[in-house]
């Protein structure tokens, strides 16, 4: 069996096992807390909304067309948020003094809760994309940030000290040894930043756009669809599970190709 196989099983096992702990949860929290059929379903009531209930075509259609909305949302803030702390990570490795500069600014904007500011963020930038990812990017960004600057920052002394001699600048430290260095950090705060990124454009349906998943299950608590609502939160949260581990395996695709010393220890 191939290294990448090896480790595409690693992966694939903890979300079936993820899966399961859900489940179990699930069917424990509704059994101890008593809580009332009519709201709370268990699985087995969202499988028939889903599957062998008679309207279970149009039930899907509903459900799985909301989360298209969600996924197109969440995509514009993982790009947004990705690709910002990215840049802003490398501005930081190469300047020190830009990291001075913004680093405060920052972390007090991360202060502030993010429903709060969502209403200013909607009068700004618009209840379309732009504004829809300047949110779902404030999800990402930060924690993403973090992890990058100290994945870039992680690069081996005596590399650095190598290239330097041999005349190499900034530039070309971050081109051949932070980068590199930082890969796991991307791949990390990639992982990170999927759950985050459906977290964001839920916010923005909820408090803004009205659309998606999350103007969904507004829609279904205040008519007592409970059925929509709990199959919406399942296929949400399956959804976010699944795209987790498809970065991991992007991951282990690239570090099998680039790293495979880093890959057969792992």
């Amino acid at each position: 069996m191939s290294t990448f196989a090896r480790s595409a099983i690693r992966l694939l096992i903890p979300m079936v096992a993820s899966a399961v702990v859900v489940v179990l949860l699930w069917i424990a929290f509704l059994e101890l807390f008593d809580i009332n059929s009519m709201v709370g379903k268990p699985p087995s009531a969202v499988w028939e909304y889903l599957v062998t209930d008679d309207d279970a075509a149009a039930n899907r259609a509903t459900v799985f067309g909301n989360l298209a909305v969600t996924l197109r949302d969440a995509s514009l803030g993982f790009a947004a948020g990705l690709v910002a702390a990215i840049v802003l990570a490398v501005a930081f490795f190469l300047a020190r003094g830009v990291e001075q500069a913004v680093m405060p600014v920052a972390m007090l904007l991360r202060s502030v809760p993010l429903v709060a500011m969502t209403p200013l963020i909607m009068l700004v930038f618009g209840r379309d994309a732009v504004g829809i990812a300047v949110i779902g990017g404030i999800v990402v960004f930060f924690p993403a940030l973090v992890n990058l600057v100290f994945g870039l920052r992680s690069a081996p002394r005596p590399t650095i000290d190598l290239v330097t001699a041999y005349g190499g600048g900034k530039v070309t430290v971050l081109r051949k040894v932070a980068v590199p260095a930082a890969l796991p950090a991307l791949f990390a705060s990639a992982r990170i930043a999927v759950p985050g990124a459906l977290i964001g454009a839920l916010i923005a349906e909820w408090l803004a756009t009205g659309q998606g998943t999350g103007g969904a299950i507004l829609r279904a608590v205040g008519g007592f669809r409970y059925d929509e609502l709990w199959a919406s939160v399942v296929v949400l949260t399956a959804t976010s599970i699944v795209l987790y581990t498809l970065v991991g395996l992007v991951e282990t695709a690239v570090v099998t190709r680039f790293f495979p010393d880093r890959a057969a220890k792992d």
